[in-house]
């Protein structure tokens, strides 16, 4: 995967790191961290200014977790309780944790996106929720902008400093990849086996 990405970042520039950042938060398989990682080699090679890559990663960022957003405000809480109370099993979740997330994002919803942003699976994932129940744009666009200015700063930073190692840093990317995936999968079959849920 590392070397298209990176032909892609060498011959677009910042436009592909906007255009990377915003299918690798439609389409997960693509890591940021591979993505900011490679720009902040840029960096260290003087293709890239800091600032200006930090922030069209930003702004990519932002737009990919857009598009699932409004995905989310395409629905209503009640048509999710519908949809819950017939298919939560294959989702292992029940109208109570449904309730329990909703007063969340009403109390807490703009810190939940913002951490968000540093899990890898669930920055992506977030989005929906966050639309689905109600969260303004106002607040999205600030917590989703805020926590992605950190983690891809932080990732801008990181292949800054091992821009000597990147190719290590390459070749165990996917192993954990396919790790983390593997293990999520696991996760679910057991919740499909064990879980039951509560009345409402």
């Amino acid at each position: 995967m590392s070397s298209w990405v990176t032909d892609l970042i060498e011959h677009g520039g910042y436009w592909a790191i906007a255009l990377l950042m915003a299918l690798e938060n439609i389409f997960p398989p693509i890591p940021s961290e591979l993505i900011m990682g490679l720009g902040g080699v840029g960096v260290g090679q003087g293709t890239f200014h800091p600032a200006w890559l930090v922030l069209v990663g930003t702004v990519g960022s932002l737009a990919g977790n857009y598009v699932w957003f409004m995905v989310g405000r395409h629905w209503n809480e009640d048509d999710l309780r519908a949809f819950v109370r017939k298919h939560g099993r294959w989702l292992t979740l029940d109208v109570d944790t449904v309730n329990r997330i909703d007063r969340i994002f009403d109390n807490h919803g703009q810190w939940v996106v913002f951490v968000a942003r540093f899990i890898p699976n669930i920055r992506t994932m977030i989005s929906v929720p966050a639309g689905l129940l109600g969260m303004s744009h106002k607040r999205f666009i600030l917590a989703t902008s805020a926590g992605a200015a950190v983690w891809n700063s932080a990732l801008v930073y990181a292949g800054y400093t091992l821009q000597q190692n990147i190719d290590d840093i390459g070749q165990y990317l996917g192993p954990v990849s396919l790790g983390v995936i593997g293990m999520l999968v696991v996760v679910y079959i057991w919740r499909i086996i064990f879980w039951r849920p509560k009345e409402d």
